[in-house]
């Protein structure tokens, strides 16, 4: 009897660290090199479900559609798979009825895991794009669509003028390395970027066009979850 339930609580021990070990870390192969992103514990649903598009291809093919230099990049839209270079107001470049890029999505969106200060938009967060209060006030995030933090390196003075940063920790980030601070506390940030940033920095260098789409397509050709 004794041995049955050694062995019951050593089984449910290993469940437990076997599903501690689940692929938490997403590599991103683009045209212009390789991101890997750790995705957080925090946010499960947002981990999760970047885990399951992965694993679909969803992300394979689809462009970084919106790169504001010492800002962010962004990608997941799935109507940038193939797109011409162009924008639907520029009647040469598409028909009337093409979409713009950046409202495309897996036809769902997620609920707000927010987790400030915990999670903040230091230089090379993931966080989740997503409509704005006026139309989502429960700030629910895009199924799909994210972006990658780059931003600028704050002064001390102009952060505390700013009010941002929460924490010591926090404001020293922010000075030391970059970030987009005004955005904490309003979008989900779901993962960090733990090598490739060198490529993050080189594609928000790109020049865009009038909506910020880079006039140099910028790939993800395949995205993978490593084990």
């Amino acid at each position: 009897m004794i041995r049955r339930i050694v062995f019951m609580v050593l089984a449910l021990v290993c469940g437990l660290t076997l599903s501690a070990r689940r692929p938490k870390t997403v590599r991103l192969e683009t045209t212009e090199g390789v991101i890997r992103i750790a995705l957080s514990d925090r946010t499960p649903q947002h981990r999760d479900n970047f885990i399951k598009l992965v694993r679909e291809g969803y992300f394979d093919g689809l462009l970084f559609h919106r790169v504001i230099r010492d800002f962010m990049i962004q990608g997941g839209d799935p109507d940038s798979r193939m797109k011409p270079q162009g924008h639907p107001e520029d009647a040469k470049a598409f028909p009337p009825h093409d979409k713009p890029l950046g409202n495309g999505g897996p036809g769902y969106t997620l609920p707000s895991e927010i987790d400030f200060p915990a999670l903040y938009h230091r230089r090379g967060a993931v966080a989740a794009a997503r409509e704005g209060d006026a139309f989502n006030p429960e700030r629910r995030s895009s199924g799909s669509q994210f972006y990658i933090v780059y931003g600028e390196r704050w002064s001390k003075e102009r952060l505390a003028q700013q009010g941002f940063g929460a924490n010591r920790r926090m404001r020293r980030t922010y000075r030391k390395q970059g970030g987009t601070p005004w955005l904490d506390g309003a979008y989900t940030v779901f993962g960090q970027v733990v090598s490739g940033m060198e490529v993050v920095e080189r594609i928000q260098q790109y020049q865009g066009d009038k909506f910020a789409r880079p006039l140099k397509d910028v790939v993800i050709l395949r995205a993978v979850v490593e084990d």
